[in-house]
């Protein structure tokens, strides 16, 4: 049996709800990020991870499912599609043809607040707590019309098999923190 005392995990079932409280420290997050792709900038990643957790902790969106959902869209910030690094766009935001390559943010945080907010417009109908820096939060309509990993397949992206992806990134994540 694993051992689910690790300090930062609290041994549950992978999230399924966009909104809530994460339950991965930082150090796990990165852990886990660092374990699929051991050639990026681990301080970095574990900016990213904290940045995550602060940036969900104002919005109320679980930071477990931000955080993989960064996992999935950047290639654990291999990144190769439209988007690129420089354009601190950890989710795709705005990306949709080579003509439309995506949404640039000034920083790191104003990306991952953008991330964060977006998520939140697809998984609640309840205002933002902070101030707006994601330009496509008004055009989710309705808002909350995604509020669970699974039914963000055809909606935050056309691939209706999305939500399955993101469902297995926590997965796999979920697995990686138990057997750490």
């Amino acid at each position: 049996m694993p051992d689910l005392s690790y300090p930062g995990y609290g041994g549950s079932e992978p999230p399924t709800h966009i909104m809530g409280t994460g339950e991965l420290s930082a150090d796990l997050l990165a852990a886990f990020f660092m374990d699929n792709n051991a050639s990026a900038d681990e301080e970095r990643v574990l900016l990213l991870a904290e940045l995550y957790i602060e940036e969900c902790a104002v919005e109320g969106v679980n930071s477990d499912v931000a955080f993989a959902q960064m996992c999935l869209e950047t290639g654990f910030l291999r990144f190769g599609g439209l988007v690129t690094e420089d354009m601190n766009n950890f989710c795709g935001l705005g990306a949709t043809d080579p003509a439309h390559p995506g949404l640039c943010f000034p920083d790191e945080r104003t990306g991952i607040r953008a991330h964060v907010q977006h998520l939140k417009a697809y998984g609640s109908t309840e205002p933002l707590a902070g101030e707006q820096v994601d330009p496509r939060f008004g055009f989710v309509s309705p808002r909350g019309r995604s509020p669970t990993v699974m039914s963000l397949a055809g909606t935050w992206a056309a691939d209706r098999q999305y939500g399955e992806k993101l469902a297995e990134m926590l997965d796999r994540m979920f697995l990686y923190c138990r057997l750490e």
